[in-house]
């Protein structure tokens, strides 16, 4: 009785896990969350990219954040956005009402005197199609040394810090 409790203690966990958003977090053992790439002394690719439940956003809050984190790691004051982008993968999933019963939504059939067509049963054919989408940011930075310049593409890093530092971070 106790192994079973366990066993369904961790399969809520997996699925409560799956359920939330991506966490501010580096992308190392996991598709989600930020990494960067240096290309030169002071220029940096850097990207955060979100589950299917982690909204637009947030996506380009953490990207910001992460750009502002290794600014002042580096030791410098601001950053410029030199360029940035945000992509959003969509996929749509079709399911049946009727599991193992009615027809695949990619089911079609070519007849010579109709053309292509798919089956129709009123019993069998409720499908239900979903979508989902992931987004990922991607900018590229400058870090800047000297004053700050007063610019449209120019962030105080310690500012972007102190007003996008309510993240959810992993829960180990």
């Amino acid at each position: 009785m106790l192994i079973r409790a366990a066993i369904a203690g961790a399969l809520l966990a997996g699925l409560a896990a799956c359920a939330t958003p991506t966490p501010y977090q580096p992308a190392i053992d996991t598709p989600y969350g930020f990494a960067e790439q240096r290309i030169e002394p002071d220029r940096y690719r850097v990207t955060f990219s979100g589950n299917t439940i982690t909204d637009r956003e947030t996506v380009e809050n953490y990207l910001l954040l992460r750009a502002a984190e290794l600014t002042l790691q580096q030791g410098h004051e601001y950053f410029r956005v030199v360029t940035r982008d945000t992509d959003a993968e969509t996929r749509q999933y079709a399911t049946s009402a009727y599991p193992g019963y009615g027809f695949n939504a990619h089911y079609r059939y070519y007849h010579p005197r109709y053309g292509w067509y798919g089956p129709y049963s009123p019993f069998f054919n409720d499908v239900e199609v979903r979508e989902s989408t992931r987004y990922q940011a991607i900018a590229e930075i400058k870090f800047g040394p000297g004053p700050y310049p007063d610019a449209a593409n120019v962030f105080n890093a310690r500012e972007v810090a102190r007003n996008l530092s309510q993240v959810q971070r992993p829960v180990y």
